[in-house]
């Protein structure tokens, strides 16, 4: 075969002259393009080492700070209080060590130390600053002179030109909340009749006397030990401990731009996406990524970003991890049942967009059929974790099948060239609901669940991620999808026939079919997976509910928090669907902490039923209004507490796994950690990156992203507010549950949000009859 002639860098034969060597050129071209790539990406990773280790300060600033030193000393001027003569003493003088190169070095030492001190001491009045979390609570709009002068100086203290990971170290630590705190039970008052939360108040007094204490110690000195006190025992007992299926239960979902389709041409569209991939991963490496920041000042933290390529999650029998890799030149391309490993770079270089179009191509044109075990062969990532773990151990440690797996594990990420047709088609009303089902399972064995991300490519030339959630949070796939987007549509693009632009080099060897070698008994293992997947995928009731009305334009003008607006809504909604209250999960970031991820806002509270109750009740008209901004300022109250560390359920979490570790048993800890959260809900942020201006180009928006039901009889619910003018709703719930009904609750919702706008309707017609 011809690729695997141009494979072969040099051959020898023996002749009866001697040894016969033949080099090909062309080759050894190639392997020295990419030594020098690899050396030049180290080169970059040292040098913004450097930058990010010295940050807020400069490698220039040293030059400065030694130049100033040696000004004063040929001045006369002593700088240093004697600690410059401190150190000449300790040199000798010799023939290579006179006077006043002592003098010199002596200088240069005590000013690269001073230059280190003030690095440290610069980093720290940030870190301080950055502590600072009353700015948050102020009215919007009404900035106290306090966090005015507070905004000054983390702008002076913050430096010129950060890269993404500048502010990592100058991030304070998740605090550690007080435990009386932690323990009050406002948190579960709604959800409790007088008798049960009587008894739940003795076992709570009974936990602040004897065992919360003693955790409580053990707890803050983790917090002075780790970086972060949650993250790591999140990863692993949220996560990575768990032994059910991921698919569903865990892993989330991104959609393609809801109304455009730059092209229809599914080899095309994926090529540009991929090359977009490929510059938002160098721009990562690199660290070339602007750091968020809340606004346009307070940094984010961008630790997850780190593990978003060459990402895998290994199965373990008791536990997983997560596997990273540093650099990877290749990925895995899978359809109807084929894997092909495709290599992203060529002379030094990645792939331009039509070659990868090209590639892409090749596999689709491939009509070689699987090798046998090889069609749901991904199943394994879909199903229960410990019979893959096994399976992996025994089947896939040698021979093809091993060097296959890890041409898969290693990839930068994995891609699914999926022969199915999906996106929102406004004429099919069911359009969304399949297409999100589709990119949350597939068919169960079409996507690489194990993956960071999978990106998937429908035929019509539609696109979505499937990603796995223990190495990272939905913002963070969501800032690489709007760059993704972006750049595909606004910097690339397409031919007028669709294809992606630019060259294509004849040369290019072509994608490389993974070989397999699996036996009849690892092919049962494949199958009972796939069974075990496909019986929670066919449990999955979804519907997209694109609400646009109104949207946060309006709910601004109210003078209301949009994201309390459609919690109370959420709640408004769930009662009407099921006739009673329920704990409602929603997640809130704490990433203005060093590795910080998530906290929990529990959106049920006394204000929220109070509302509720109002709305259905015919006879409490007049106060409506004021209930809900009761409900709506304390939602918005709890909701900001938890992004400044004093959150409750992380807390809660921590000390039961400290409780555990101790073998101390909580009963406050079992019975308040075991209740199932019957609705959660989560918003995912938009335009983290502004690279498209959607008042210009309303029709550029994405329609986000969603997840699984996380209980058997509740309600998953992602939203997203896009724009002034749109909201969606990603609901998931099963069908197996009598007691839920996804359609039904989304017209729950979208009733909810008009009956509340109806309040401030009715309000504004009162205020103009006055007049």
């Amino acid at each position: 075969m011809a690729e695997a002639h141009q494979a072969v860098g040099f051959q020898f034969t023996v002749t009866s002259d001697g040894i016969d060597l033949h080099l090909s050129r062309e080759v050894l071209k190639h392997i020295y393009l990419s030594g020098v790539t690899s050396w030049t990406k180290r080169a970059i990773r040292f040098k913004n080492g450097i930058l990010t280790g010295v940050y807020p300060a400069s490698p220039s600033s040293l030059l400065i700070v030694v130049i100033a030193i040696m000004s004063t000393i040929y001045a006369r001027i002593d700088p240093s209080l004697g600690m410059i003569d401190t150190i000449k003493r300790t040199m000798s003088v010799s023939g290579y060590m006179t006077v006043q190169t002592q003098t010199v070095l002596s200088a240069i030492l005590f000013s690269t130390g001073l230059w280190l001190s003030l690095i440290l001491m610069l980093r720290y009045i940030l870190k301080a600053l950055l502590s600072y979390h009353a700015w948050i609570f102020e009215s919007h709009g009404k900035i106290s002179f306090c966090t005015k002068l507070w905004l000054s100086l983390v702008k002076m203290f913050s430096g010129r030109r950060p890269l993404l990971y500048s502010f990592q170290t100058s991030l304070p630590r998740l605090p550690v909340p007080i435990y009386k705190h932690t323990c009050t039970l406002h948190i579960v008052r709604p959800l409790l009749d007088d008798e049960q939360y009587n008894q739940m108040e003795v076992v709570a007094n009974d936990f602040k006397k004897d065992q919360a204490p003693k955790l409580q110690k053990y707890l803050i000195l983790k917090s002075w030990w780790a970086t972060n006190y949650v993250s790591d025992w999140w990863e692993e007992y949220i996560y990575l401990r768990g032994r059910s299926p991921i698919m569903v239960n865990s892993n989330f979902y991104s959609m393609d731009l809801l109304y455009v389709t730059p092209t229809h041409r599914q080899a095309a569209r994926a090529g540009n996406v991929v090359h977009a991939m490929l510059q938002y991963r160098r721009k990562l490496e690199r660290g070339e990524h602007a750091p968020l920041r809340a606004l346009g000042v307070v940094p984010m933290c961008s630790y997850q970003m780190e593990r978003m390529f060459n990402t895998t999650r290994i199965p373990g029998i008791e536990t997983d991890f997560v596997r990273h890799l540093s650099d990877r030149k290749h990925l895995v391309v899978y359809h109807k049942g084929r894997f092909f490993k495709v290599w992203l770079y060529y002379g030094g270089r990645h792939l331009w967009p039509s070659e990868l179009e090209t590639q892409f191509q090749r596999i689709l044109d491939d009509t070689t059929e699987p090798q046998p075990g090889e069609l749901k062969l991904a199943a394994l990532t879909a199903g229960n974790r410990v019979p893959w773990a096994r399976a992996r151990l025994k089947y896939f440690s040698q021979g093809v099948n091993k060097v296959s797996l890890e041409a898969i594990e290693t990839s930068a990420f994995f891609l699914s060239l999926d022969d199915e047709v999906h996106g929102y088609d406004p004429d099919q009303l069911r359009s969304l609901d399949l297409y999100a089902k589709s990119l949350l399972h597939g068919k169960c064995y079409d996507r690489w669940f194990d993956k960071s991300f999978t990106l998937i490519a429908y035929k019509n030339g539609k696109l979505g991620v499937n990603a796995e959630h223990s190495w990272a949070d939905a913002p963070i796939i969501g800032h690489m999808w709007e760059y993704v987007l972006a750049t595909d549509c606004f910097h690339l693009g397409y031919t007028e026939e669709g294809h992606c632009k630019g060259d294509i080099n004849k040369g290019l060897p072509p994608p490389t079919k993974l070989q397999w070698d699996i036996p009849l008994e690892c092919q049962e293992v494949i199958e009972e997976s796939y069974m075990v997947a496909k019986v929670i995928a066919d449990d999955v009731d979804f519907h997209g509910c694109l609400f646009d009305e109104f949207g946060k334009g309006l709910i601004k003008k109210s003078r209301t928090s949009p994201d309390a607006f459609i919690q109370l809504a959420l709640q408004l909604a769930q009662f009407r669907d099921k006739g009673e209250f329920c704990l409602t999960y929603e997640a809130s970031m704490t990433r203005m902490f060093r590795e910080g991820r998530t906290e929990t806002v529990r959106s049920c509270t006394s204000e929220s039923t109070a509302f509720v109750r109002a709305m259905e009740d015919k006879n409490t008209s007049a106060q409506k209004l004021d209930l809900f901004r009761k409900a709506a300022d304390k939602h918005q109250n709890m909701y900001r507490l938890a992004m400044t560390g004093s959150g409750i359920d992380r807390h809660l979490f921590c000390l039961y796994i400290m409780s555990k570790y101790l073998s101390i048993d909580s009963p406050f800890l079992k019975q308040v950690l075991s209740e199932p959260w019957r609705l959660s809900t989560s918003q995912t942020p938009q335009q983290q990156l502004n690279m498209v201006d959607i008042k210009k180009f309303p029709r550029y928006v994405g329609a986000g992203g969603g997840f699984g039901p996380v209980a058997d009889d509740g309600y998953g619910v992602s939203y997203i507010i896009i724009g002034e003018n749109l909201i969606t709703f990603h609901i998931s719930s099963k069908f197996s549950s009598p007691e839920t009904d996804s359609y039904r609750f989304g017209q729950n919702i979208r009733q909810a949000m008009l009956d509340i706008r109806a309040l401030f309707d009715q309000k504004d017609k009162e205020k103009e009859k006055e007049m």
